[in-house]
């Protein structure tokens, strides 16, 4: 940490609700977010707070992410580091439609929530949010688009997901955390962190959507599945997203549909870890799927291949441009 008299550094901290602001609702309706927190024992720091909403994470919409990106773009460049609070159920998208919008050249942005609310003795909340804010102002988080902060342990938004529904090591993600936050100093000398990652940073290509006005649908592979709620999804929607089986195939009734579908299918897997390879050739194998017109989704999981469609469809780009920026690894 600074000594005495060492400047300022400077914060914003985005509450946008969630678990993290979350007490019992004295009506007895359930926890619901009321509060935003405080970031505990930060020296030396200018903190500057923002609340665009206060929302359940389930109630988070593509709308919303792209409010809060502009509120980052707005007010980071007055910062050295950006913390966002936000509901655990989708945080993990939220993080990836930032790090597709974001501009670069911002200062560091870390997503943060907590699996317990306020009301609980074992409120994992304040550590999370030192974590965060230690994380964003560190020098060696820049570059490396926003990140996820959660239990110590630092996350690429492109990778980290929800493992699981209520342990409050609740993120993982193959190939798991680019980086570790280990806190250092007291309450009383003020916080300090030994921020250490594995990976150096990487360019980011980003993305400049004026809205995201397209409707893109997930649908899930099932053993048995021949393709019911296909056609009314392609019909509705600008475009697709099937989390299929294991490496990307689908039973055999799915391939025809697929052929005869003129907007994007992307191909994700509903299996949690490795990519799409489209190497089988029977009837719905991820190879005759490629051939048909589906698009692999490589490592991207169903909803952030959704959120990459999304954004792609609202930039007005057509099935092949959408699957060049897939194949190249444009995200």
């Amino acid at each position: 940490m600074p000594g005495t008299g060492a400047a300022q550094r400077r914060l914003a901290v985005i509450h946008t609700g969630g678990t993290i602001a979350s007490r019992p609702s004295p009506d007895g309706r359930g926890v619901v977010p009321q509060t935003a927190p405080s970031v505990p024992g930060l020296r030396h720091t200018h903190l500057s707070e923002y609340q665009p909403f206060t929302l359940p994470s389930p109630h988070v919409t593509p709308a919303h992410m792209l409010e809060l990106a502009r509120l980052i773009e707005e007010v980071g460049p007055g910062h050295d580091g950006v913390v966002v609070t936000h509901g655990t159920d989708t945080l993990e998208e939220t993080a990836y439609l930032l790090h597709l919008v974001l501009p670069a050249g911002l200062p560091p942005v870390v997503l943060t929530g907590s699996m317990r609310h306020a009301g609980e003795v074992s409120w994992d909340g304040p550590g999370n949010l030192l974590d965060a804010a230690l994380v964003a102002l560190d020098p060696r988080t820049a570059g490396r688009g926003p990140l996820v902060a959660f239990g110590g342990d630092l996350f690429d938004a492109r990778t980290v997901t929800k493992v699981h529904t209520s342990a409050v090591d609740a993120f993982g993600g193959s190939p798991g955390p680019i980086g570790r936050a280990d806190r250092t100093g007291d309450e009383a000398s003020g916080y300090g962190a030994q921020v250490h990652y594995f990976a150096t940073p990487e360019p980011r290509p980003t993305y400049a959507p004026a809205a995201l006005g397209a409707r893109v649908e997930v649908l899930y592979a099932y053993a048995g599945w021949q393709g019911e709620g296909y056609a009314e999804a392609a019909a509705r929607a600008d475009g697709l997203v099937i989390a299929a089986l294991g490496t990307g195939n689908l039973p055999p009734e799915l391939l025809p549909l697929i052929a005869a579908t003129d907007k994007p299918v992307v191909i994700a897997t509903r299996t949690h870890t490795g990519p799409i390879l489209p190497v089988y050739g029977y009837a719905g194998g991820g190879a005759t799927l490629v051939a048909a017109g589906a698009i692999p989704a490589s490592f991207l999981n169903a909803h952030k291949a959704r959120l990459l469609l999304l954004v792609l469809l609202s930039l007005g780009m057509d099935r092949e441009q959408i699957r060049a920026v897939f194949a190249a690894g444009r995200y």
